[in-house]
């Protein structure tokens, strides 16, 4: 017991640093989806799902098995009852009847019984049905991942992009700050007029809000992403990933070959439940074969009025047992299994369709996925270049105002733009970064690693 406590100790110390140092260098991309895995919800019941479903196999496995069972009986007859038989039995005249109490006042009886099914067409197809089981929650819980890996990035690439736009807006902040401090130092020295004031004035006020709505983003986006992760909503959480680290490429041959409708978790699981249907009515079938069950019997009874000699539970106990063999042959039950069957089957011709309709609705997913990410590349390479231009003409105009060769409506227009083309070009990767992920699980490559 100390031993299996100190193994107990050390393996709670191992997670616990794990989560420390994960906590003290930030998560990656990777370690969000792994803690996600570990401790969402919804993916622990999954698991427990699979862990029933094993159970219902064993449960399925055990009604084939011998049924033993005993069962013990003592009683005291209050009251022995009164049997009537013609008096000429016993010499009287006929026509008369004498009543006679058969039985003591105390029985006893004891006995074993075994039941064991030699044949019976619906135990093995519950058998392989309860197989398939298992393995639908296994898919299930293939199906409650995917979607957790997904939320997850999505919500991964959310703080990275409002984390780095936080930081421009930040740079945008002390860059209006000075900006605003020049102007009232030109104002003071009579280089300016107060509507310069008042313009830049207006510009920062605009960016001191923008600030406050990009960090309350900033925080929802955290909070979301941590409500994916199972992470305590009170523990601050540091991601490591840079968007610098991602790479986003164009499409190639190699990511689009080799698939096929299996590779989506919802095609599998339609599939599973095709065949479970299918033994379904093959269960159906099988109740119109015969039944046969092997049962046996052994015991001892004995009964006394006298409760002295009935508790001693010796010799006087008398043994008795049997065999058998019970069949049970159906033979008409008002097309009851016909009209059963005729049901499944049009429940399995649906689902059919439903595969059909899910392959449309796959060969669709993935023309759109492929054609929105590559538009939303093409968008981010022009907004980066937009970006850059305004970044440029920024800088000029404000040197040109410092030299007195330029306005300050210029330098405000300039930085209207420049912060327009920011927005559009994060706008522009977060399109991005989500079609990359839709983009994935279209093709069934979601737990790709």
């Amino acid at each position: 017991m100390e031993r299996l406590y100190k193994i107990l100790l050390v393996c709670i110390l191992i997670n616990f640093t794990q989560i420390a140092f994960a906590q003290n260098q930030g998560f990656s991309l990777q370690q969000c989806i792994d803690y996600g895995i570990e401790n969402n919800p919804n993916l622990k019941n999954s698991k427990t799902s699979i862990v029933s479903s094993q159970a219902r196999v064993r449960e399925t496995l055990a009604s084939g098995l011998p049924q033993i069972g005993a069962s013990s009986d003592l009683s005291s007859n209050l009251i022995i009852p009164t049997t009537f038989l013609p008096a000429q039995v016993f010499g009287g005249p006929a026509g008369e009847y004498v009543g006679v109490k058969f039985g003591t006042r105390y029985v006893g009886r004891a006995s074993l019984n075994v039941d064991q099914m030699i044949f019976n067409g619906s135990y093995f197809v519950g058998l392989k049905a309860s197989q398939v089981y298992t393995e639908l929650s296994r898919q299930d819980l293939v199906r409650t991942k995917t979607d957790l890996v997904v939320a997850i990035k999505k919500a991964y690439y959310s703080v990275l992009v409002n984390k780095e736009r936080l930081a421009l807006v930040d740079k945008n902040y002390e860059r209006l700050d000075s900006l605003l401090s020049q102007t009232k130092t030109m104002f003071n020295n009579g280089f300016s007029e107060k509507i310069d004031v008042s313009r830049v004035q207006v510009q920062f006020n605009n960016i001191v809000n923008l600030k406050r709505t990009t960090q309350l983003g900033m925080e929802i986006s955290l909070n979301l992403l941590k409500f994916q992760m199972g992470y305590p909503m009170n523990q601050s959480i540091e991601l490591s990933d840079k968007l610098d680290d991602i790479r986003l490429q164009a499409l190639d041959d190699d990511f689009t070959k080799n698939f096929t409708y299996l590779n989506r978790i919802e095609y599998r699981l339609l599939d599973i439940n095709s065949q479970l249907v299918k033994l379904d009515i093959r269960n159906t079938n099988s109740q119109y074969l015969p039944k046969l069950d092997f049962y046996g019997n052994y015991g001892a009874s004995y009964g006394s009025s006298d409760y002295n000699q009935f508790v001693k539970f010796g010799s006087n106990w008398k043994s008795f047992g049997l065999i058998g063999i019970r069949a049970n042959l159906p033979i008409f039950d008002g097309f009851r299994k016909s009209n059963q069957i005729q049901q499944k089957r049009i429940q399995l011709e649906q689902l059919e369709n439903n595969k059909t309709l899910l392959k449309n609705q796959i060969d669709m997913e993935q023309l759109q996925n492929q054609l929105a990410f590559k538009t939303n590349l093409e968008t981010l390479k022009s907004q980066k270049d937009n970006l850059d231009l305004a970044d440029e003409v920024y800088k000029v105009s404000v040197i040109k105002y410092q030299h007195g060769i330029g306005s300050n409506i210029e330098v405000i227009n300039a930085d209207a733009s420049l912060k327009e083309a920011q927005t559009n070009y994060y706008a522009a990767l977060y399109d991005a970064l989500i079609s990359s992920v839709d983009l994935e699980k279209s093709f069934g490559k979601i737990l790709d690693k």
